[in-house]
């Protein structure tokens, strides 16, 4: 279907001029964004609804998930209508920069790869025409928005993501459902946003719960003068999806995060059962013929016990309600570690959902009674990952490694049980937003050596391996200096430092936590850097090291890691002596629109978690797909970039699982500390005054060096992989002075990245979990 450009502009001046009374060229970014973004919601509402209706009756897919990184919309949706180019040249006639646009704020109702992940996935979907639909809550306030105060702490600041308005859902109040707890009820109201295929019409479909109170005010203690409590009702509702993620130290802020989690599950099936009847009647019996839902990760795992019962509410029996459960759930698990597996205590959740604790104790029952020595309940707490795994048709990982860690070890008794029941799906991105919105300059030169539009069919790139050649690689290497040109006029404009597009860029973007180690690149950075004043590394290549990332607002090791960073760029971004070779940055509030700049930007990926506890990354794919070449360990989707691009065009370090596994009990950090005096010399700066320090840092120092009540010393194995990780780093800076040679290994990742389009992922989710077929249109 082609959309009018002409039309979408007249209507999105008339939008300007009704709601704010301006014209096009007297509009703030924020003004213009909200108008035309209206004028696009009108011009694919056909659509839209026709896409609906088309897969009424067919079987269909839902993804359930808690986070959607769905990001800034505004270019992406343009992009896939193909009306960019058009939209940018119409209102560059009229004087007005669709850059400015750049100004406003992303949508972030997600914490990092899980909730981009799922953003993928739906426009995957949609683009291949297959019938899913997305499931998430509308929070009030996003993720957080991050600054670094004077000391270079983190701060954290509300998200008001819907400030300026939100042109890109549309309130669908007809459909707003019940959700009742014992101490009150409220009501979940759908808010729908769009997802708009490349390249084809059809037009899926995310919605979005936000929780209102059945009524608003109170009018009689509004009347009585008690304010408070004229607004309490409304103000319990309204903090269910008030924001992600809250606080869950106390026990409000667990009851909390469960209303959350009950509200998602309950509303979106309660949904899907009204679509049921609409479309095929009132007996539910077939329900799981026609819907496979996916519970991304265990945040919706809660819809298990949540769809037998209202299945036994509408007259079947346990057994029934059971049987079609286990048909209809599938569960995808996004970690092998302990403490993110969620796990809730039954006299807490019995607090807020009695019915649910019901439920789980009767499914745990019967898998007792049919499987001795398994259980969903233990020691009076529900595991969640264990209800998933058991009510469920598949269960599947994320990246080859990450499959074979759950059936060799954190499901491994569930495994020798049900091995049917696990699969393997190596996660992807969409090559839309990550190539062709994000590097259009690397798009053309792409198209024009394989020709065509490689975008929806990324097994193309393969293509370009017998192409390239020295020109090409010249082709490259000066599409990438625009790019970390680019880079360098964002950063300069929002973090006040300046970086010389001449340097190699080494960039570690990802979510602050211990296990990704963002402490071992600062300590090697601090390595390098005293190397480099002693004179020990002459052919050292100017380098800028990049970090992005935000550390949960109570995570007090993650933030002093941020901290820690902060203080050594200021340390070297201060001296004299090496500012024409090193430079480190710490961007502020990361996020989707930051990474479209610098993950084009980038030469150098760093993805350096121990190997087996990182379940795929997607970062690392976004990375490699734009030129990168990763410095890594076997880890995640690590393992299998590498078996695509070839060891040889990766800087591969670090223990394997094997390995890890082998030394774990005889392991001591102080025998590496004081064999090796670079690092020595570079780790006591946590403790010695050459950065400003704190009692946080002192106590990484320790953890590190000496452990701490709940694990052993060096608990991620910073010390332990860091001789072969500093070897790997600085062999990789050597090999970007031949700038051919390097630009033939970023050459060679792109042309062996079609492994990891999410277009592929989202295939085999279809084929072999959904059993659903892609929609004729």
């Amino acid at each position: 279907m082609n959309y009018d450009c002409t039309l979408i502009l007249k209507w999105t001046e008339a939008q300007l001029k009704y709601t704010y009374d301006v014209s096009l060229q007297e509009a703030t970014a924020q003004q213009l964004h909200e108008a035309l973004g209206q004028a696009i919601m009108m011009s694919i509402s056909d659509n839209w609804n026709r896409s609906k209706h088309t897969r009424l009756h067919q079987r269909k897919a839902y993804y359930i998930s808690a986070e959607y990184l769905i990001g800034r919309l505004v270019y992406s949706n343009m992009y896939n209508l193909g009306i960019l180019d058009e939209m940018k040249q119409l209102f560059a006639e009229r004087g007005v920069d669709l850059a400015i646009l750049e100004d406003v704020e992303d949508a972030a109702l997600g914490n990092g790869g899980l909730g981009r992940l799922a953003a993928c996935f739906l426009d995957s979907a949609a683009s291949c025409n297959i019938p899913l639909s997305g499931y998430g809550l509308r929070y009030r306030f996003g993720l957080f928005k991050q600054k670094f105060d004077k000391n270079g702490s983190q701060m954290e600041a509300a998200d008001d993501w819907t400030k300026f308005g939100d042109p890109w859902s549309y309130r669908r109040y007809n459909h707003t459902v019940k959700v009742e707890f014992p101490d009150h009820t409220v009501l979940a109201v759908p808010y729908d946003v769009p997802v708009i295929g490349y390249g084809t019409q059809n037009i899926n479909t995310l919605r979005l719960w936000q929780c209102e109170a059945e009524e608003e005010l109170d009018f009689n203690a509004f009347n009585d003068q008690d304010y408070l409590r004229a607004l309490a009702q409304k103000n319990k509702a309204e903090d269910i999806t008030r924001v992600l993620y809250p606080n869950d130290s106390t026990w409000e802020g667990k009851r909390l995060r469960i209303k959350q989690q009950y509200v998602l599950s309950s509303a979106s099936l309660q949904d899907m059962l009204r679509v049921h009847k609409s479309a095929h009647g009132n007996d539910l019996s077939r329900f799981a013929d026609y819907y496979a839902v996916q519970l991304n990760d265990t945040h919706p795992a809660m819809s298990i016990p949540e769809l037998i019962r209202l299945l036994m509410k509408e007259g079947m029996d346990f057994e029934q309600s059971f049987a079609i459960a286990q048909k209809t759930f599938s569960y995808t698990n996004h970690t092998v570690m302990g403490e993110a597996l969620e796990k809730w205590n039954l006299d807490l959740l019995r607090s807020v959902v009695p019915e649910i604790v019901d439920i789980i104790l009767r499914i745990d029952e019967k898998l007792r009674r049919e499987h001795p020595g398994l259980s969903i309940v233990r020691d009076n707490t529900a595991h969640m990952a264990s209800l998933s795994v058991y009510v469920g048709t598949y269960v599947n990982g994320v990246a080859e490694i990450h499959s074979q860690i759950l059936k060799d070890d954190l499901f491994h008794q569930w495994y020798e049980v049900f091995p049917e029941r696990f699969q393997n799906k190596t996660n992807g991105v969409t090559p839309r937003r990550w190539m062709g919105l994000c590097n259009p300059e690397l798009t053309q030169l792409i198209k024009y050596r394989i020709g065509g539009d490689f975008l929806k069919d990324l097994d193309r790139l393969a293509k370009l391996k017998p192409m390239i050649d020295d020109d090409m690689v010249r082709q490259f290497n000066d599409i990438k200096r625009v790019k970390k040109e680019q880079l360098c006029k964002v950063i300069a404009k929002r973090e006040g430092v300046q970086l010389n597009p001449d340097f190699v860029f080494d960039v570690q973007v990802k979510r602050l936590h211990e296990y990704k180690r963002q402490l071992m690149n600062a300590i090697s950075i601090v390595d390098i850097y005293f190397r480099l004043k002693n004179g020990e590394l002459p052919n050292f290549q100017p380098t800028a090291f990049i970090f992005g990332a935000k550390s949960a607002p109570g995570y007090a090791r993650a933030k002093a890691i941020i901290r820690y960073i902060n203080r050594i760029a200021r340390m070297i971004n201060g001296d004299p002596e090496v500012s024409d070779k090193l430079k480190v940055v710490f961007v502020q509030n990361y996020n989707c629109s930051y990474a479209e700049h610098i993950i084009p930007a980038a030469d150098i990926s760093e993805q350096i978690s121990p190997a087996g506890t990182e379940a795929s990354g997607t970062g690392n794919m976004k990375l490699m797909l734009n030129g990168a070449v990763t410095l890594g360990t076997l880890d995640g989707a690590n393992v299998e970039i590498a078996k695509e691009a070839g060891m040889e065009n990766e800087y591969i370090f670090g223990h394997t699982v094997e390995q890890i596994q082998a030394v774990r009990d005889g392991y001591c950090a102080r025998d590496v500390y004081n064999s090796d005096h670079h690092l020595r010399r570079a780790l006591d700066t946590l403790v010695d005054g050459t950065v400003p320090t704190d009692h946080e840092q002192s106590e990484l120092y320790h953890a590190l060096l000496d452990g701490a009540s709940w694990h052993k010393a060096d608990h991620y194995f910073v010390l332990l992989d860091y001789p072969s990780y500093i070897e790997a780093k600085l062999r990789a800076n050597q090999d970007y002075a031949d700038r051919i040679g390097f630009g033939r290994k970023c050459l060679l990742n792109i042309a062996n990245g079609a492994k990891f389009s999410s277009d592929r992922t989202i295939a085999q989710y279809a084929e072999e979990i959904w059993h659903i077929k892609p929609t004729q249109y």
